[in-house]
């Protein structure tokens, strides 16, 4: 079986995972003779008494020998006759989660040690329910350090039974048990003499022969573009490597988003053309009809893709920093990457059982559903029908630091079939009809600032002038329409997604809306301004805190001193200041002279 098998040894940390690798390098005779003498005198040198350290194979860095951890994924490619193998050494060190997840990403199985010692560790279920994120559906359970305790059926027995109960929640193809000993050699390229009990393959001879086969196949062909290829005025090719399914001259593609569809016209493969293409080759595809067609499109035939900007994954979570609704992120899947910002966090994945928590925050190495929203739309699939546009990462915008991986599990727009349905009932004929020019006015401030008493005289002068509005106060909202939302971060931002929504709404019926918010972060007013268009005016109601507290009749912030309101704008969560408002009110005068100067600087607008 002259095939390539990709596969990743991971567990908790000190189970073995570099030192068995090693001694299967060095018992199967994979080395260079420079190698193995280079091994033999380091060794001298370590924390193994004088005996070899299989370990010192995989791990070099210095950190490694030092602490006599893992802390780099250490790839090694090596060849038997039966088989060629490429497998990453991963650190088990809670701390180099992250790392592990970049070795589990390629692989097609996992040998996941656990000491026979210590039994079924913390960091051993989350490796496997990392694995199983990652897609790995073939799985080996080394139970290292046989030799620790007698080499025990008995004790093999009992983690046996640990082992399957871990595995029931996952969806797998294959699991194996092996008892071995890293140090000692047992059972790792020949059968051990000292546990005759153990009837199966040693762990070599199993990864030799195990047919990891190939995943169903990905209905339909689908490539994301990766760049644009324009040599000469005569020839503009898409570039990119084909994902699922094959192409063929002639066929009839589509590219998404835009739908427009067109003929294959050649293909080159390399620098050579061909009539074909299959998954996993990088062509060059030039198409009969000049359509727009740029990095990030996807090219497709016969495949169901989503296109929409809401979709819900789960994710592994990587960054020091919690994920928090407040900020935006860029994500990317496929040749894709577009702002995006958390909707709701579903729960999180308790690593010792199995359960799902409900949760309002993430924080490092924990695993959770949520929900996200992009700026814009884009393509993607599930991650068990197309890997490559069902897998993410969100990155941070400041940093550029990889924050989370994770995986897409189902759309949230509606199984890709709601369309917008126009009227015949238009919003300009609305406008006409009323005699004015819909728009949203948004003011935004801190709890006290006058934004609902400004909002609520504008809307008296507008009433005035035969205007036709809508006031959309914050507390009403929330005692009404989004009365089910609390406070926490994400429920502040759907709160604001919402209002946005309706005001979208109602300006679509020709009204001017009025909303009073506090709506203190950036992100969240940046996309209602997305959402409700080139009619959102910003009106920043700027007052000063002491003068807020100083108004406060509701007595929040002095509960919010005592701390019966945590996470209070001003006190426990920040207020961010807009950084180019439409309209900045200046509260130091009186309610009417602010109005009359709303009135002056809204004339261009209404």
């Amino acid at each position: 079986m002259h095939t390539l098998l990709k596969f990743i040894t991971c567990g908790s940390v000190d189970d073995g995972k570099s030192t068995l690798i090693g001694h299967m390098l060095y018992d199967a005779k994979l080395l260079f003779a420079d190698q193995e003498k280079a091994l033999e005198l380091d060794s001298q040198l370590g924390s193994a008494g004088g005996s070899i350290d299989y370990s010192l194979l995989l791990d070099g860095l210095m950190a490694e020998r030092e602490q006599g951890i893992t802390i780099d994924v250490a790839y090694r490619y090596f060849t038997t006759d039966a088989r060629s193998f490429i497998v990453a050494d991963t650190p088990g060190h809670e701390e180099y989660t992250r790392n592990m997840a970049v070795g589990a990403s390629f692989a097609e199985l996992a040998v996941i040690l656990a000491d026979a010692s210590k039994g079924i560790l913390t960091q051993t279920r989350r490796h496997a329910r990392i694995c199983a994120l990652m897609g790995i559906r073939h799985f080996v359970f080394a139970v290292n350090k046989m030799d620790l305790v007698n080499y025990s059926e008995e004790r093999f027995n009992r983690l046996r039974k640990d082992i399957r109960i871990l595995m029931a929640e996952f969806d797998y193809e294959s699991v194996m048990l092996i008892p071995v000993s890293a140090s000692c050699g047992d059972n790792i390229i020949r059968k051990s003499k000292r546990m005759p009990w153990y009837g199966g393959q040693p762990l070599l001879t199993y990864l030799e022969n195990i047919d990891v086969g190939a995943r169903p196949e990905e209905t339909g062909f689908t490539m994301p573009v990766q760049r644009v290829c324009r040599p000469n005025r005569s020839f503009r090719g898409f570039q990119g490597q084909i994902e699922s399914g094959s192409i063929a001259v002639s066929d009839t593609v589509t590219v998404l988003p835009s739908g427009e569809q067109a003929k294959v016209l050649g293909i080159l493969d390399g620098d050579e053309a061909v009539e074909s293409a299959s998954a996993g080759h990088a062509v060059t595809i030039s198409l009969g009809t000049e359509i727009d067609v740029s990095r990030g499109c996807v090219i497709h035939k016969d495949s169901r893709l989503y296109v929409s900007r809401s979709f819900q994954g789960m994710l592994l979570w990587m960054d020091g920093a919690g994920l928090t609704a407040q900020r935006s992120y860029l994500l990317k899947t496929g040749t894709q990457k577009l702002p995006c910002s958390l909707l709701r966090i579903r729960h999180k994945i308790d690593v010792n059982t199995g359960q799902e928590q409900p949760a309002e925050n993430v924080y490092k190495n924990e695993i959770a559903c949520c929900d996200f929203r992009t700026d814009t739309e884009f393509v993607f699939d599930t991650f068990t029908h197309n890997q490559a546009l069902g897998s993410f990462i969100l990155i941070d915008r400041v940093t550029h630091m990889t924050c989370a991986c994770g995986t897409i599990t189902r759309s949230l727009s509606g199984d890709n079939r709601l369309t917008w349905q126009n009227t015949d009932i238009t919003r300009s004929f609305r406008e006409q009809q009323l005699g004015q020019k819909a728009c949203t006015i948004w003011f935004t401030g801190l709890s006290g600032a006058g934004k609902s008493t400004l909002a609520n005289a504008l809307e008296k002068r507008l009433a005035e002038r035969n205007r036709h509005t809508m006031l959309l106060d914050g507390d009403n909202i929330r005692m009404g329409l989004n009365s089910n939302l609390g406070f926490s971060g994400a429920d502040r931002t759907e709160n604001i997604r919402r209002v946005a929504e309706v005001a979208k709404l109602m300006n679509d019926a020709g009204l001017i809306v009025l909303t009073a918010f506090i709506s203190p972060f950036l992100a969240d007013r940046r996309r209602a301004r997305e959402i409700i268009g080139e009619n959102f005016i910003e009106v920043y109601v700027n007052t000063p805190l002491d003068e807020c507290i100083r108004r406060d009749t509701k007595g929040l912030y002095a509960s919010a001193s005592s701390g019966e309101i945590p996470e209070f704008t001003g006190f426990g969560s920040p207020y961010e200041v807009p950084e180019h408002p439409d309209i900045t009110v200046d509260t130091a005068k009186d309610i009417d002279s602010c109005v009359d100067d709303q009135l002056e600087a809204l004339r261009e607008y209404i």
